[in-house]
């Protein structure tokens, strides 16, 4: 990895392509330190300081990089695009419309992303709306007594809704900046910068605080093993043959090659982790603006709000394997690979054309999720439950979800710039 990067920037133009993200990245960090107008931003630090964060935001926390505690102008950071993405992926099920875009190619694919653009918008100014009614009823810091508004004018108050949907639409940009210009997918990206950014605080937490040295080797070790675990299994594949067989056009021949499918044990990515946080964190949220003195309030307080209660974490397993399913089943459609096999005469070796190779890929599939529905829970809660057993609370970036992430978006980056490396050099060598 690190002789691909050497390598790289003695490319120039793979050297400006990578100058060009690290530059985009160093700016989605800054703006993620700019305090959004009418906020006070000391009290927001006192507060930070006193009460630590709120539970429920933690994973649009997580992915803003800690701006969303800060108040700041990104404070909702990529996680409106992502839900906007996730829904009109959902949607494509349920409205034939949106199929038939996505069927239609480049001029389809780009009328769904002007969607998702405007979904993106709306779920902002949704979701600033909802941060800034939580900041001021002092939900958003429990315990708090300063006042992160000071003047909650109706003015003040639109001002912030602006700043904070404006600020998603330039991470949108940005990201879409990278894609372009850069190197590697910029959505991913900065979400990898997001999470990558809370690493060095959080280490030092548990070295310098109460966890010690003793706890931040273990915590270290259980870093690293998870990292191989998902590297090792994110690798693995399922490769389904496929023989294309000769055909004339014209008088020249074509076919006759061999290639394969690849399908990878984990084809969900960390969809089902996001899917599943979030329906969990629904009850919490119920209990927290219900009344408190209410038996089913304090059931649910007690047996699904806590992470690491029995009850939430049967739950949490549960849901992560059934959207593996559901997430796997919506992004790969065996009847439109066995019909695109067929048009170009392409058959798996011992299977017919047609409805047999998509019953067989529907096979293959449904038998490869299962160990990747199993290993997406493990990983995961290992690192929940370890945290937990070890006694190390305090605002851990180191989930399932955000490993799953760093380690993927590292491993297709690195993939691309390789792949970038060898058109270079194969251009050299025919030269």
């Amino acid at each position: 990895m690190l002789s691909a990067f050497v390598r790289a920037f003695r490319t120039p133009d793979l050297r400006r392509k990578l100058l060009f993200t690290i530059g985009i990245m160093v700016v989605f960090r800054i703006g993620s330190f700019l305090p959004t107008p009418g906020v006070s931003y000391p009290n927001v630090q006192k507060c930070i300081d006193q009460a630590g964060n709120n539970d429920l935001l933690g994973i649009v926390n997580l992915f803003s990089g800690g701006a969303l505690l800060k108040l700041s102008v990104f404070s909702l950071g990529i996680m409106p695009y992502i839900t906007a993405s996730i829904i009109i992926q959902l949607l494509r099920v349920v409205i034939p419309k949106f199929e038939a875009l996505h069927q239609e190619g480049q001029s389809g694919t780009a009328k769904l992303t002007q969607y998702t653009r405007y979904l993106t918008i709306g779920l902002a100014i949704l979701q600033s709306t909802t941060i800034i009614a939580v900041a001021r009823s002092g939900q958003l810091f429990s315990g708090c007594q300063y006042d992160v508004i000071p003047n909650d004018s109706w003015t003040t108050l639109l001002v912030m809704v602006i700043t904070m949907t404006a600020g998603t639409g330039l991470i949108m940009w940005l990201g879409e900046l990278i894609t372009e210009r850069g190197v590697g997918n910029g959505m991913s990206l900065l979400i990898f910068t997001s999470i990558a950014a809370n690493f060095p605080q959080a280490m030092w937490s548990i070295a310098g605080g109460s966890g010690g040295a003793g706890k931040f080797i273990v915590v270290l070790a259980i870093i690293v093993l998870v990292i191989g675990a998902v590297v090792f299994v994110e690798q693995s594949q399922r490769r389904v043959p496929v023989q294309y067989a000769k055909r004339m056009v014209g008088r020249r021949m074509y076919g006759g090659s061999s290639t394969y499918i690849p399908i990878k044990i984990n084809m969900a990515g960390v969809i089902p982790i996001i899917f599943a946080s979030s329906l969990l964190a629904i009850p919490g949220l119920i209990a927290q603006f219900a009344d408190q003195s209410a038996d089913w309030v304090q059931w649910l307080s007690r047996n699904l709000v806590p992470q690491s209660a029995p009850l939430h974490l049967a739950l949490y397993v549960l849901l992560i394997i059934f959207f593996c399913y559901f997430y796997t089943a919506i992004t790969f459609n065996p009847d439109e690979v066995a019909d695109n096999m067929k048009k170009y005469g392409g058959f798996i070796p011992g299977i017919r054309a047609g409805r047999p190779t998509a019953e067989y890929l529907d096979y293959v599939i449904t038998r490869i999720t299962a160990p990747g529905s199993i290993y997406l829970a493990i990983v995961a809660l290992i690192p929940t439950l370890a945290f937990v057993a070890l006694n190390v609370t305090q605002n851990i970036p180191f989930g399932g979800s955000s490993i799953l992430i760093v380690v993927g978006v590292g491993l297709e980056t690195v993939k691309q710039i390789e792949s970038q490396l060898q058109q270079r050099h194969y251009e050299g060598f025919l030269r």
